[in-house]
């Protein structure tokens, strides 16, 4: 029998997917490590997202950070987290939402800097201040790109958060880990292809939430009209 049809096998066997090991808590260990590290990532990059877009300031900042943090390697970062830190959850998290950042800042920044700046001063011209043209003006209008950053974000997050295995979590991560340390290279196929699964499933849930936020843009393309802009009173 191949490594396929072994993997296969091991997910049609209902028992495979209950108790304290199970295929069923290693999925919601996953999707709760990928939860944290996203909403952590957006308390980090969205505040500072919205103000640049907002104020024009600070561009090369976010050029910098995005391109800086891309470059960091997760899996050295959550080792020299773990030799400091010592193993948990806080490592981890760390490492994951360091990932997880860079699109979303990018997302939020793109999505503010974008907004019609005739609408933004229309919205100063009828008495709005900062505040609410932010809020009122460019954030709902800015909703589709973060969104899309939120997308990518959590996209790169929920595929790379098998490196909690690593740190003596749990995850989909321990069935390629121990799979790959017990040579049982079946095992490790089902969380690869568990993690693809997720992802894939994530992806079309976010998608289905970038167009929901402006269903015009998604008509765009075939019917050339320029969406309307939105003003939330």
């Amino acid at each position: 029998m191949s490594f396929i049809q072994q993997a296969l096998s091991f997910l049609a066997t209902a028992t495979n997917w209950t108790g304290p090991a199970g295929l069923a808590v290693r999925v919601g260990e996953h999707l709760e490590y990928t939860a944290l590290a996203v909403a952590a990532s957006a308390l980090v990059a969205v505040p500072i997202g919205l103000v640049i877009g907002h104020t024009g300031r600070g561009q090369l900042l976010v050029v910098g950070v995005v391109n800086g943090l891309r470059a960091l390697p997760t899996l050295g970062v959550l080792l020299f987290g773990v030799l400091v830190f010592g193993l948990g959850l806080g490592p981890p998290i760390v490492a994951l939402m360091l990932l997880g950042v860079p699109s979303l800042l990018a997302g939020t920044y793109a999505g503010v800097a974008s907004v019609d700046p005739l609408v933004v001063d229309a919205a100063r011209a009828v008495g709005m201040t900062e505040v609410q043209v932010l809020l009122r003006v460019e954030v709902p209008n800015a909703m589709p790109l973060i969104l899309g950053g939120l997308r990518n974000a959590t996209l790169q997050v929920v595929a790379t958060a098998t490196v909690a295995a690593y740190a003596s979590l749990g995850g989909l991560g321990r069935y390629l880990v121990d799979g790959i340390k017990e040579r049982q290279f079946a095992i490790a196929l089902v969380g690869a292809l568990m993690v693809t699964a997720l992802a894939l499933i994530l992806d079309g849930l976010l998608a289905s939430a970038v167009w929901a936020a402006a269903p015009g843009s998604g008509r765009l393309s075939r019917t050339g009209r320029v969406p309307n802009v939105t003003v939330v009173a």
